[in-house]
């Protein structure tokens, strides 16, 4: 592993814990005026469709939704401290003396009460679950893939904790095939010996990268999509920010089936249609693109729980929620 490798973890926490109280040392009144200009010029210079359809994808709530019982701002629990930092920095633009439910970590549910949280099933009545970018240190980590496609071992990889009958059926069935590099690290569903673990820039050196859910999304579908292998999964149950409901087969990941039957079907495919190949590598890193501007998923972040307070009944429309919100 390179050395850069082995600090890169310890050096992004310090980093992000150093910017998270960083944001909490400076007065709240500052990001209030911050997100009060934001806002301020989308009455001139308005937001483009895929802004606008991103806010409304995330949050689905209707106007006189109801919320009991909910803490306000200044009484978010503090724990899981990824999550409770990520959303910190957005609601410190607001008043604190506003009401929000939130859910930190794996959620795999929709929740009984509006919600803001990580993972939500995919689907149209998931609409208590209003999806903010938490945990992005796990999960919005990308790499730049020094390695061209052709250049790549033609095979596939993958490296997990069994969480569960798909990964299960992954490793029984490839573990030991040759040429693939699949295996697990441990986890309850695991059977069979372990392997050891590897880097992503070990496994960026396969062409076919394996992504398959665990107790909610798959972390590393994000970064297979931003690298020069092919992301191979069953079609998501599961999204995130990164809105993986959007994911379309055969256009940003080549589709298997959820026993992973198919997966040497697929990937003889991939060898037989290399410029169909480039193209799906290529629509997933435009994706990918789609989340880099860190100013813009900073305004969209403030306009999901602006429309979250709003259909709450706790502030008044904005100027602009007409046009923007659903």
């Amino acid at each position: 592993m390179r050395l850069s490798e082995s600090l890169s973890s310890p050096i992004r926490r310090i980093s992000f814990y150093t910017a998270a109280i960083s944001r909490e040392i400076i007065p709240a009144q500052f990001w209030q005026l911050r997100k009060n200009n934001m806002f301020s010029s989308l009455l001139t210079n308005g937001l483009d469709e895929i802004s606008r359809m991103r806010i409304n994808y995330y949050n689905k709530l209707s106007p006189g939704t109801l919320i009991e019982g909910a803490p306000s701002l200044a009484d978010v629990p503090r724990v899981k401290s990824y999550y409770y930092y990520d959303l910190r920095r957005d609601l410190r633009a607001f008043d604190h003396s506003l009401h929000i439910h939130s859910l930190f970590g794996d959620i795999n549910y929709v929740p009984k009460v509006p919600s803001v949280l990580k993972s939500r099933p995919i689907g149209d009545s998931n609409s208590n679950s209003v999806i903010l970018k938490l945990n992005r240190f796990r999960h919005f980590s990308f790499y730049q893939d020094p390695i061209c496609f052709e250049n790549k071992r033609p095979h596939a990889v993958w490296r997990g904790v069994v969480h569960n009958n798909m990964r299960r059926n992954l490793v029984e069935f490839y573990g030991d095939r040759e040429g693939h590099n699949i295996g697990h690290i441990g986890g309850r569903f695991a059977a069979g010996p372990s392997k050891p673990r590897i880097s992503i820039y070990e496994q960026m050196k396969y062409r076919y990268i394996v992504s398959v859910e665990g107790n909610d999304v798959a972390t590393n579908t994000k970064w297979i999509m931003n690298s020069n292998s092919v992301c191979l999964m069953p079609k998501p149950a599961f999204e995130t920010w990164f809105m993986e409901g959007k994911l379309e087969p055969f256009v940003h990941y080549v589709p298997v089936s959820k026993d992973f039957s198919d997966l040497d079907e697929k990937i003889a495919w991939c060898e037989d249609n290399l410029q169909d190949v480039h193209q799906i590598i290529a629509n997933a890193k435009a994706y990918v693109r789609g989340f880099s501007d860190h100013l813009n998923e900073t305004l969209l972040s403030l306009l999901v729980l602006q429309k979250y307070f709003e259909r709450t009944g706790q502030i008044d429309p904005a100027p602009f929620s007409r046009d923007l919100f659903d």
